[in-house]
């Protein structure tokens, strides 16, 4: 499988929202379905369009993508086909240079949170809700400097 990472483009919103969804539905059942339904509904107007989205594919077609809000993570989601196989640490590698990241990551995903434990990134704090205010407690990590 060849992996390449590229920038998002317009066409690419059905794809990544497809991958969202099943990515979500492996790793999130914590999440309410009102909350899955809100997001999956802004995803590819609101969320997408407010970051810097770099989008991994394999053999040509999108199989991950990481939106960036300057050095922090805003999202990171890769299809459960492709799973483990290495997609989002490349994801990471190529948003991360030689400067440190900042990610939030919910505390109920455990495969996340491994996922960016493994990576290097350490726990800075916590908070009650995610960043809407919905009761899904969030993980605070960082690089270190």
């Amino acid at each position: 499988m060849q992996i390449t990472i590229r920038p998002f483009h317009a066409a690419d919103t059905e794809a990544l929202v497809e991958i969202w969804r099943r990515a979500v539905l492996e790793t999130h059942d914590f999440l309410a379905k009102a909350d899955f339904d809100d997001i999956h509904e802004k995803l590819g107007s609101v969320y997408l369009p407010a970051v810097n989205v770099h989008v991994a594919c394999a053999d040509g077609r999108p199989v991950g993508f990481i939106g960036m809000g300057g050095r922090h993570v805003e999202m990171l989601f890769v299809d459960p086909a492709v799973m483990g196989s290495g997609i989002g640490r490349r994801l990471l590698n190529h948003v991360a240079g030689d400067r440190p990241l900042t990610v939030d990551v919910n505390e109920q995903n455990p495969k996340a949170v491994g996922f960016y434990l493994r990576y290097g990134i350490l726990q800075t704090g916590r908070s009650e809700t995610d960043g809407q205010g919905r009761p899904y407690p969030l993980l605070h990590l960082a690089m270190p400097a």
